[in-house]
């Protein structure tokens, strides 16, 4: 015969709370399958922990003045001459080039397929290896598959007086006051203008 604790089932449920807190009774440990859930939940956990985190770490990168991505500060000593072969920064991938217009941070990667061209002394050019295109000193196309001019990274050229001139929006060269004396040149490799299409 059936009692009223065995037919409800909330009546059971307290009647085995009452059993449990009962002293002497002992309550029995979790069931390997109640072990393996609180397993599996944790090893979820902790997946999604170590996700989130990369995701936030690629997301807001961090770079460090001097390493490709941050700030450059290059030596004004290092100028070219206007019209001289370019001053290379390979940690940087960039060239500073001058011509009668003014100061260019170019883009070391040619805007075909991201070889490097290399600059020829012997043509006065950038010549890309791995299929030809050829820029001029000021990163303007010559020929070649190239869609685009050079691009270009954000100079600021700082002067002993305080005064600063920056590289155009639209990618143009810093015109140099050759009345100043230019103290530093800071070239940001994390801000890039797309060269100009030809």
């Amino acid at each position: 015969m059936a009692t009223a604790e065995s037919t409800n089932p909330t009546a059971m449920s307290a009647a085995v709370a009452r059993r449990a807190a009962a002293p002497g009774i002992q309550v029995a440990a979790p069931s390997r399958r109640e072990f393996l859930y609180y397993i599996w939940g944790a090893s979820m956990a902790l997946l999604l922990g170590q996700t989130s985190a990369g995701l936030i770490w690629f997301a807001f990168p961090r770079f460090k003045e001097g390493e490709f991505g941050g700030t450059f500060a290059f030596n004004p000593e290092e100028l070219p001459g206007v019209g001289a072969a370019p001053t290379s920064v390979p940690a940087g991938r960039f060239h500073v080039t001058r011509t009668s217009e003014g100061l260019r941070a170019l883009y070391g990667v040619c805007t075909h397929l991201g070889c490097l061209p290399k600059w020829v002394p012997t043509n006065g050019r950038f010549e890309c290896p791995c299929h030809g295109s050829k820029f001029q000193l000021s990163g303007d196309w010559i020929e070649g598959p190239a869609p685009r001019n050079l691009d270009l990274f954000i100079a600021t050229v700082t002067y002993a007086d305080g005064s600063t001139a920056e590289t155009p929006a639209d990618g143009g060269a810093i015109p140099l006051d050759p009345d100043q004396e230019i103290t530093s040149i800071q070239i940001d490799t994390g801000a890039r203008i797309t060269g100009a299409l030809h």
